[in-house]
């Protein structure tokens, strides 16, 4: 028989339109729920970001601010000088950091600059120019035993009976004192003095008060460091504890 071009091949029975709908519709509900399975990925993904980003935000912001916090509270004071009674060491308008660590830590040593709480209102002599809050800044002369004395102008102070020379922060054309006084430093207690003697309301000047003119160590919040402001004034404090080398301890001088 002569093949007219029809396919002989059996043809594949028809779909039927229901069935042919029904898996349309499946597929379209599958994408549907692969669309919104990615959405939700997507939007779990931002939130994870955004916490991640207030995260970050503690993590350099809030720690290192703490630890300036932590810092300010118990290793470091700021100050400003307003008195002239430090004068050449500090002068008025310098800005100094003291160290908390001493004498919390670290035993005070004659010579060191001390920050102070006003013992017994010396704030009103020094006419209000103290470092606000009630502090005072001077030089530690005299430990707890020590026997301070001077026998007037021109002379030097003496230390359990050594002359101590002064001339390396005294201010220059400065008497060490302008008058005579012998003082024994009680136990609690330390002996303090400007180092511009002429314009210094210190220990000297209260030895009528509660603490005989004398400034509890509990009342020492700490050591001048260094100058941070003005900028032409920057500069380390030198405590000179070599002025005081031979100086013997209030123990062996008692001996």
């Amino acid at each position: 028989m002569a093949d007219h071009g029809v396919d002989v091949t059996p043809v594949p029975p028809a779909v039927p339109i229901a069935a042919a709908a029904g898996a349309g519709a499946a597929a379209l509900v599958a994408a549907s729920a692969a669309r919104g399975a990615s959405h939700g990925s997507a939007g779990s993904r931002k939130k994870d970001d955004n916490s991640f980003t207030l995260r970050d935000f503690f993590l350099w912001c809030g720690i290192p601010v703490l630890v300036v916090v932590l810092i300010r509270v118990f290793l470091v004071g700021f100050y400003e000088i307003p008195s002239r009674s430090m004068m050449d060491t500090i002068v008025p308008g310098d800005r100094v950091i003291a160290s908390k660590l001493t004498p919390k830590y670290f035993d005070l040593q004659r010579g060191d600059i001390v920050v102070f709480k006003d013992p017994n209102n010396w704030l009103s002599e020094e006419q209000s120019s103290g470092l606000g809050g009630g502090f005072l800044i001077k030089r530690l002369i005299g430990l707890p035993g020590d026997v301070v004395e001077c026998k007037g102008a021109g002379q030097p102070i003496t230390i359990n009976g050594v002359a101590v020379n002064e001339s390396s922060y005294i201010r220059p054309g400065v008497d060490p004192s302008s008058f005579p006084f012998s003082v024994t430093v009680t136990e609690g207690h330390v002996f303090v003095m400007g180092d511009n003697r002429a314009n210094s309301a210190d220990s000297r000047y209260h030895q009528d008060d509660g603490d005989h003119g004398l400034v509890p160590i509990s009342d020492v919040v700490g050591t001048g460091l260094v100058t941070y402001w003005p900028l032409n004034r920057i500069g380390m404090l030198d405590a000179h504890h070599e002025v005081f080398a031979d100086v013997p301890s209030a123990s062996s001088s008692a001996s």
